[in-house]
């Protein structure tokens, strides 16, 4: 059973009638206390399927009520007569038989937790910095010794997947401040990319004809599907809570390297090839936002306040049609103009 603590500081006006609606929601153990002459503190013990619902509860009374404060806590371990006992362990069993709809549901984290996570990865940190330039570095030095390895090394030590899945989730909620620094942070990596393998292919033509490089000039529909399928399981993952290092491999096996085509074949003047990589950046990218505005939509994430549900109504939808006619596009281009790749 996954349990996490949520921890409400309330003034004591208006504990009572809060106190009586929290108890209401389903809970594992409720504890009350007096944390001062003006406040009063409640800490609640929660499944974590149920934390979101408290949540939205919690944040609706923190807009109107002042001194009102909240924290939300992971429990390791908890244990008490319950939890051992094995009535509890057939109970449980009997509650995973009767819901099948929370079973067909999307399992995910409160919406809480993740938009904190989404602000953390929509800045542009050193630690990010400086994670682009070796992951850049180690990429353009792959290309130019064509080895897979080295490649696929820098694909492991690359951040992209951060903004890339705040930009998803930020178009879910009509966050439009939260996507504008999520787009500028991606682009801020992308550039990063961008100019070093540019200063590689201009002042060295050793990987302009490896394998590693001529691969990511051409772009095909099966790119699509690998961006969509990368996409979905950056989400899912982010979801999740999950660790986010194989998922971000995948993520970053459709950007990195075909940024790093592109700027070496702008270094070296070859445009054309540098157009294929441009489209195949475009494509994952797209096929990476499609996948995971999708599978955002269908985990149920929504803001609570009025006129942040409104946004997100408009934004959603928006978000989706959008990215849909950018990739349906970008295939008609691939199909038309199979000569525009590299032969």
């Amino acid at each position: 059973m996954n349990l996490q603590l949520i921890e409400v500081y309330i003034p004591d006006r208006h504990f009572e009638s809060i106190n009586e609606n929290l108890q209401e929601y389903d809970h594992q153990s409720y504890w009350v206390s007096s944390e001062s002459e003006e406040r009063m503190l409640v800490r609640i013990l929660v499944e974590t399927r149920n934390v979101e619902e408290i949540l939205n509860y919690l944040e609706e009374v923190s807009n109107v009520v002042e001194g009102f404060e909240t924290m939300l806590i992971p429990v390791q371990t908890y244990l008490s007569k319950e939890t051992i006992h094995q009535e509890a362990k057939e109970e449980k069993e009997k509650e995973k038989q009767d819901n099948e709809e929370d079973k067909a549901s999307l399992l995910r984290a409160s919406r809480h937790e993740l938009l904190s996570s989404v602000e953390k990865n929509s800045h542009i940190t050193l630690n990010y910095s400086l994670l682009i330039i070796l992951s850049a570095v180690v990429a353009t030095v792959g290309f130019l010794k064509d080895s897979e390895a080295v490649v696929i090394g820098a694909m492991v030590i690359a951040p992209m997947i951060g903004p890339v899945i705040a930009i998803a989730f930020s178009s879910i909620l009509g966050d439009y401040k939260l996507l504008g620094k999520s787009i500028a942070t991606s682009l801020y990596g992308v550039a990063i990319v961008l100019i070093i393998s540019i200063l590689f292919g201009y002042f060295s033509d050793m990987g302009m004809g490896t394998d590693q490089y001529i691969d990511r000039t051409k772009v095909t529909i099966v790119d699509i599907f690998l961006g969509v399928a990368s996409g979905a399981a950056g989400a899912l993952a982010f979801l999740n809570r999950l660790s986010g290092n194989l998922v971000g491999v995948m993520v970053a096996v459709a950007l990195l390297p075909p940024s790093v085509a592109m700027g070496m074949s702008l270094g070296d003047g070859s445009y054309e090839l540098a157009f294929g990589a441009f489209l195949l950046v475009t494509v994952n990218i797209m096929s990476i936002l499609l996948a995971a505005v999708s599978i955002f939509s269908i985990s149920g994430i929504r803001p609570v306040r009025w006129e942040e549900v409104q946004r997100a109504n408009v934004s959603r939808p928006l978000s989706i049609v959008f990215v849909t006619i950018i990739i349906i596009i970008l295939a008609l281009v691939i199909l038309v103009g199979k000569d525009l790749t590299f032969p």
